[in-house]
């Protein structure tokens, strides 16, 4: 009964992360596409109007939503000189206070998104061209870091394996 509650949960985690992973892929096609279509408009001296806001906002969920698709496929850049030196024992216990660092800083980074997008939508905030409503993309971010901190917990329990193959 355990086994297969923890095969649902990985499997469920899996499909969050790609599905995060497919909208950072949108995003980054969509700054392209806008990007492109700008510099041609732009000949003919007719630009597209906000095109600054929504390279923006595209620029931040790309980023936030490509985090624990990077984390889960051990894509971060790490620092091997350290680790050659330790002893096997020395480098379990830094991997052990490197992961519980992540994820307590993960933590504290989305709940205080959550507050930042509370205060934005308190406000009204919106974008400078195009008044897009600004407050759901520190959601995004925070619900990308809570499945940073769900990666790096998989990580944890299952050393020297990548969460899924790149």
């Amino acid at each position: 009964m355990l086994k297969k509650v923890v095969s649902i949960y990985d499997h469920s985690l899996k499909a969050a992360v790609f599905f995060l992973a497919v909208i950072a892929a949108i995003s980054i096609l969509a700054m392209i596409a806008i990007t492109c279509a700008d510099v041609v408009m732009r000949i003919f001296r007719r630009p597209i109007l906000g095109s600054f806001d929504m390279i923006r906002i595209a620029g931040m969920i790309s980023i936030a939503c490509a985090l624990p698709y990077t984390t889960a496929v051990k894509g971060h850049v790490a620092i091997e000189f350290l680790h050659h030196k330790l002893s096997r024992i020395g480098r379990a216990v830094l991997d052990v206070f490197v992961h519980f660092s992540i994820i307590v800083m993960f933590v504290f980074l989305a709940v205080r998104l959550i507050a930042y997008g509370q205060a934005l939508h308190k406000a009204g905030e919106v974008s400078a061209t195009l008044q897009i409503p600004l407050f759901w993309i520190p959601y995004v971010i925070a619900i990308s870091c809570f499945a940073a901190v769900l990666v790096t917990l998989h990580i944890l329990m299952h050393p020297g394996k990548e969460m899924i193959k790149p």
